[in-house]
């Protein structure tokens, strides 16, 4: 799944890609929000993103479509 984080006071959006899943992902965001803490994600490269979640400006997320290739006709 490809993940957008928008930072405030950032012009820069963070992105990667992770093998979680969209309820997890949220269960994870909602609770940085809430509680004011880091935001931690794991991404496919085996990189780790922390945020803190009082700089979560948004969270943008979609699973992968198939890449269509060809013409439309």
């Amino acid at each position: 799944m490809e993940i957008r984080i928008g930072v405030t006071h950032s012009s820069r959006e963070l992105s990667l890609e992770t093998d979680m899943s969209a309820e997890d992902l949220s269960a994870l965001v909602e609770k940085a929000i809430a509680e004011s803490s880091l935001l931690t994600v794991k991404d496919t490269k085996g990189r780790t993103v922390l945020v803190p979640g009082a700089r979560i400006n948004y969270v943008e997320y979609s699973t992968e479509e198939p890449r269509r290739v060809g013409f439309l006709g």
